[in-house]
């Protein structure tokens, strides 16, 4: 995953700090493991910064000093931080170590930035809710390098201070454990009844964010750096984002394949998120929690016989003979081979990504 970073284009990768990472299901890398991926990545010339962004007890904090010792001795760049004491804590023991302020700060205002100079946060990566417009205003307010995400998961709460996994299960998102409460579905109750909300049943399950058509304007404006989301992603998902918005940041000619592979690697349906500002109707759609992949037909037709026959309009080229496919209605089965028409599949290629892997 992190060749897969490398060598499609990023100038910086962000890993979690072990035992303290906002991804607590994932399998931590020991310090020396991430000493070695941090000297890898120097050597490509790609910046490594630790993600400490969770927060931190009371009964923890006298056990850190050494372990935030092991991760400055693994070479990184920085340290991106969620809690304040915990920020003051490494400022003070380690005065050299740069600090990003998380997007978990909250951190959507100058003002804010300023009143945390005392941290001297070498950059901020502002919340999520910031529009374009919001940020160009607070731009000419502080010195401080500016972080942006461009694209991944959005949290339906403020910068991902959501408390529903904890009031429903006990995991708090603020120490790396959230259930994704927003990707269940819902019921709307409305003056005591129940609203027939027919397929829309993710009520607060927003689309992913993809800015890539405003990277040309986030540049305009002077932010300093574009972040992409990777939660428990693939390498393919690494690898298509971090081309895209390679080209993007170069001023290269958009590439419609491009987002293609960014919606087969993973996608809930796009959307651009706050950067354009407020559009709830569209930042939730309502039907879809999970991957949704690449649009390829519609059904325009279902024959029932021996076996279940659904006929379909292409939205994308295909091969004279069709694409045809067993139907297997039971439970999550894997799905059959597609049958080109006894031809191998037309789009085949090293580059290509529509069919899965297990195919």
């Amino acid at each position: 995953m992190l060749l897969a970073a490398i060598h499609n284009g990023a100038d910086a990768v962000y890993v979690g700090m072990p035992g303290f990472n906002a991804r607590a299901r994932s399998v931590d890398h020991d310090f020396k493991e991430l000493a070695e991926h941090i000297a890898l990545a120097h050597r490509f010339g790609v910046k490594v910064y630790i993600a400490f962004n969770v927060l931190v007890f009371q009964e923890e904090v006298e056990a850190l000093l050494p372990q935030i010792q092991s991760a400055v001795d693994t070479g990184a760049d920085a340290f991106i931080v969620q809690d304040l004491g915990l920020a003051h804590l490494i400022r003070t023991a380690f005065p050299d170590m740069p600090l990003h302020g998380s997007t978990q700060m909250t951190l959507t205002n100058h003002r804010a930035i300023e009143m945390l100079s005392f941290l001297d946060l070498k950059r901020v990566v502002l919340g999520r809710e910031v529009s374009l417009e919001e940020m160009e205003d607070l731009v000419k307010g502080t010195e401080v390098e500016l972080e942006v995400f461009v694209h991944g998961a959005l949290c339906v709460a403020y910068s991902g201070q959501c408390l529903t996994s904890e009031s429903f299960g006990g995991r708090s998102a603020n120490r790396g454990q959230c259930a994704q409460s927003c990707r269940l579905p819902y019921e709307l109750v409305v003056d005591g009844e129940v609203k027939d909300m027919g397929s829309r049943r993710h009520l607060v399950s927003p689309a992913d964010l993809c800015g890539v058509d405003e990277v040309p304007e986030l540049a305009r404006l002077g932010i300093a750096s574009l972040k992409i989301e990777g939660r428990y992603k693939s390498s393919e998902y690494v690898g298509s984002t971090s081309e895209a918005y390679r080209r993007a940041v170069e001023g290269r000619a958009s590439n419609p394949e491009l987002l293609e592979e960014m919606e087969v690697s993973f996608s809930r349906g796009f959307f651009k998120g706050w950067l354009g500002g407020v559009h709830h109707e569209k930042l939730v759609e309502g039907v879809h929690s999970s991957h949704r992949g690449l649009e390829i037909a519609v059904v325009t037709e279902l024959r029932r016989g021996k076996d279940l026959e659904i006929a379909v309009a292409s939205r994308r080229r295909c091969s004279r003979a069709g694409l045809t496919a067993p139907w297997r209605p039971a439970g999550r089965a894997r799905p059959a081979r597609p049958s080109f028409g006894g031809a191998a599949c037309p789009t085949r290629s090293p580059s290509c990504r529509l069919c899965p892997p297990r195919w």
